[in-house]
């Protein structure tokens, strides 16, 4: 039975792939930070009594400032996959949070792969890259395309992608990076703006918000399903070499249009309940991200199932029906039809 290791477990992506890989049989690992609240509402659906028999998801304390812990983590529990996908990933809130950004997404990155190096554990190691790091690079944007980040966060990344490809070529670490473009789903934190255009609807139609409040709405990203690029991570690290890899959808639609295809799927229009607030717009936007991912395809075999107005559909669904109400329910359907069984 293979062991992974997960940082970020309790957020989107971290939960997804924790599905993927109990489906495939792993006995996973998680790391979480000690809080006085809970928030794990993503993985309770995999959590059992420690006590019981055959269980393989486990959670441990552990936080990316502090090297010393890492290393005890790896050293312990010697995975053979280690997935690092925590870090402070809100791209707004790094401009708030600079040094934050950078302590815990490019250092916790140093501080993960040095302690995987020094301990001695054979273990493969995947980085969970982000497109933020071209910035203002033209699209489409492919794995030799150089970076120009626009912010806190996509600069902070940049450090981390860097820092896998030096330990990979001087250490002779598997390492690798996922560079991921946009992927959503009803994990999706409420603050960013595709969970905050889905979660808000549901509120109007609650009868909780009458108005939305947003800020550049022509910004235009490649939006993917969120446990289909999951699946891209995995991948990767069963190749027979380690390297570089862009993983997107190839097609590009801006906030505004991504606005229009929820509402228009409950047949109502945008432009009555959305307002602009400056306090939204960053110091330096990132205009156009649009993946071109044809090594994945070709290298990997990955590709996208879910389209961009079926992912829009499972959204408003999810959120709908949490917020008990009636929907189309064209998402679920969307959801078992594509097979995609094992995202719970």
């Amino acid at each position: 039975m293979k062991k992974a290791l997960i940082t970020g477990i309790t957020g989107q992506d971290g939960s997804y792939l924790a599905d993927f890989l109990l489906y495939k049989g792993y006995e996973v690992h998680g790391i979480v930070r000690r809080s006085s609240s809970f928030n794990r509402g993503r993985i309770d659906h995999l959590y059992r009594d420690e006590h019981l028999p055959n269980v393989r998801f486990f959670l441990h304390y552990g936080d990316l400032a502090d090297s010393e812990q890492m290393t005890d983590l790896i050293y312990n529990f010697k995975p053979d996959e280690i997935y690092h996908l925590g870090a402070q990933s809100h791209v707004r809130v790094s401009f708030d949070l600079p040094e934050y950004t950078g302590n815990i997404t490019a250092l916790g990155t140093t501080r993960l792969l040095e302690a995987l190096r020094r301990s001695g554990v054979k273990a493969r190691f995947y980085q969970a890259s982000s497109s933020e790091m071209f910035g203002a690079a033209p699209p489409p944007q492919s794995e030799s395309t150089p970076f120009h980040p626009r912010s806190p966060y996509g600069a902070a990344k940049v450090y981390a992608y860097w820092m896998v490809r030096n330990h990979r070529e001087g250490y002779g670490l598997f390492a690798c990076n996922g560079i991921l473009f946009n992927h959503e789903s009803p994990r999706r934190g409420e603050a960013f703006v595709t969970r905050k255009i889905t979660f808000g609807l549901a509120n109007i139609l609650a009868g909780k918000e009458k108005k939305l409040y947003f800020g550049n709405l022509e910004a235009r990203r490649d939006w993917g399903y969120a446990p289909d690029y999951v699946e891209a991570m995995w991948l990767m690290l069963q190749q027979e070499k380690p390297d570089d890899y862009v993983i997107g959808t190839g097609e590009t639609y801006s906030v505004r249009e991504f606005m229009e295809a929820a509402f228009s799927y409950m047949n109502m229009d945008w432009r009555d309940y959305v307002e602009i607030d400056p306090v939204y717009f960053r110091p330096t936007e990132v205009e156009c991200l649009q993946a071109d991912s044809a090594k994945s395809k070709r290298e990997l075999g990955w590709v996208p199932k879910v389209s961009f107005k079926d992912l829009v559909k499972i959204m408003v669904d999810s959120d709908l029906e949490a917020a008990g109400l009636s929907s189309p329910g064209e998402g679920r359907k969307i959801v078992r039809n594509k097979g995609l069984t094992w995202s719970g």
